[in-house]
């Protein structure tokens, strides 16, 4: 925490960028929406803030209080008529009764699970009143398949499905909600080693391309990147889904030619000598979803309670890992069998960024996965257009619609405040995507001026 969110330092600015370094709020909440601490120090943090923002209206005077007694004067008098230690217990006390305390939540042992597995790590969990048991899934249709049946009441998911499921595409339809994206990046595109000449796309003819759902993020942006060098992701290569554990299994048996996969998997090829990173996926576009925090829709509206204190322990868990000095903690703790069961080394690269490509380099990219939870709708709008061009929604659909139902950012806003966490104060926004800009109120022309899809 630094002295820039303290209420009690002169130097602190209150108004305007809470953190002092922006040049607005709006790019400050973009920049830092899940880099704060929510931990015990900064939600006692906040209610200082708060407490210090009503007596001091105008911030110059504050400051200038703060300079002439001293921020711990200041605090001791502001102590002695405001019990600001009350304040900060009862605002960290779960809010309502829990109306169901045991909680199912399904995972896949990929690094886009950390938020659900540091909650148990943590004892997040517990601290809101949950009985949480973690299910470790095989893939990603065991995870969809307990999710419709109910016998998970959360799962992480990929960021498509729950999109998908709510239009009933690879089961019957499904009201499955995301009120957080669990992580941004975190892929990578593989190659076997053998295929160390063969980075021009013009020799990837014939290969064979694992990616781990047909709802994924993953699908749409490696065909993507197929049609912008000129290849017919449909006729010129062979893509399949195949579970993430089994993609290593795949490259070394010379069953696939490549995955684009998340993590640990492309940092485990590097590690075993099977395979290189290509490229990550935040090359392709950085602030991409990979992986969700999804819940069934009765959840929400039949527990709200129950809801609102799974959220605040993801919320929790995911600034915790945001947090470079606890990085030993949390890649020691993901490396358990029961949760990725990786080396330590594996998840240190994914998460630090500073990765060993397998082509003879150490790269650095600290967004190679990052933890930011807001899930904004206009990506909803994008992924929908993405099942569309490719043929995966074969009807007219409400895509705006569609996006605001499942991708729950009003809901969102409110409990990360309720959290202590700034989210941005829009539901959509632009991104660049391969390198042009997608703007959700503009769709059709974007995806007009890509390279057509035959067929």
């Amino acid at each position: 925490m630094s002295i820039f969110d303290d209420p009690f330092h002169p130097d602190t600015h209150l108004r305007g960028c809470t953190c002092g370094h922006h040049k607005s709020q709006a790019e400050h909440d973009q920049a830092r929406v899940a880099t704060l601490s929510s931990d015990d120090h900064y939600l006692t943090r906040v209610i200082e803030s708060a407490v210090v923002r009503s007596l001091f209206p105008e911030d110059e005077r504050r400051r200038a209080f703060m300079r002439a007694i001293g921020g711990a004067t200041a605090l001791s008098a502001i102590s002695s008529f405001f019990p600001l230690g009350a304040a900060t217990a009862l605002a960290a006390e779960p809010i309502g009764a829990l109306e169901k305390k045991q909680v199912n939540v399904g995972f896949l042992p990929i690094t886009c699970s950390t938020p659900i597995l540091l909650g148990q790590v943590l004892g997040l969990y517990e601290k809101q009143g949950l009985q949480v048991k973690l299910h470790k899934a095989a893939g990603w249709a065991g995870i969809r398949d307990k999710s419709v049946s109910g016998e998970f009441d959360a799962a992480h998911m990929l960021a498509p499905m729950a999109l998908g499921l709510r239009l009933g595409l690879s089961a019957n339809p499904a009201p499955l909600v995301t009120p957080l994206f669990e992580n941004l990046n975190g892929s990578s595109f593989v190659f076997a080693a053998k295929h160390k000449g063969s980075r021009d796309p013009k020799k990837w003819k014939g290969f064979k391309f694992a990616v781990p759902f047909d709802l994924s993020i993953q699908n749409f942006l490696l065909r993507e990147h197929l049609l912008a060098n000129g290849l017919d992701p449909d006729s010129d290569v062979k893509i399949s889904a195949m579970p993430p554990p089994e993609m290593l299994a795949g490259l070394r048996s010379g069953a696939i030619d490549g995955f684009f996969g998340a993590e640990p998997f492309g940092q485990r090829a590097v590690q075993d000598g099977i395979g290189f990173i290509h490229l990550i996926s935040s090359e392709l576009w950085d602030g991409h979803p990979c992986c969700t925090f999804t819940t069934s829709e009765s959840l929400l509206k039949e527990a709200p309670n129950t809801f609102a204190a799974l959220f605040r322990a993801i919320i929790q868990a995911t600034i915790f890992t945001e947090k470079v000095e606890n990085m030993p903690k949390v890649t020691t703790a993901l490396s358990a069998p029961e949760f990725l069961n990786q080396p330590v080394a594996v998840i240190e690269q994914v998460l630090t960024g500073r990765y060993a490509d397998g082509l003879g380099n150490t790269k650095n990219a600290p967004r190679r996965v990052a933890f930011e939870p807001f899930p904004w709708q206009s990506i909803g709008v994008w992924i929908l257009h993405e099942m569309k061009r490719w043929g995966y929604i074969k009807k007219d659909t409400d895509f705006k619609q569609v996006a605001e139902s499942v991708f729950l950012a009003t809901d969102a806003r409110k409990h990360m405040i309720d959290a202590g966490v700034r989210p941005a104060k829009v539901n959509s926004r632009k991104h660049i995507i391969l390198g042009s800009e997608f703007d959700p109120d503009k769709a059709d022309a974007y995806f007009k001026a890509l390279p057509a899809v035959k067929g």
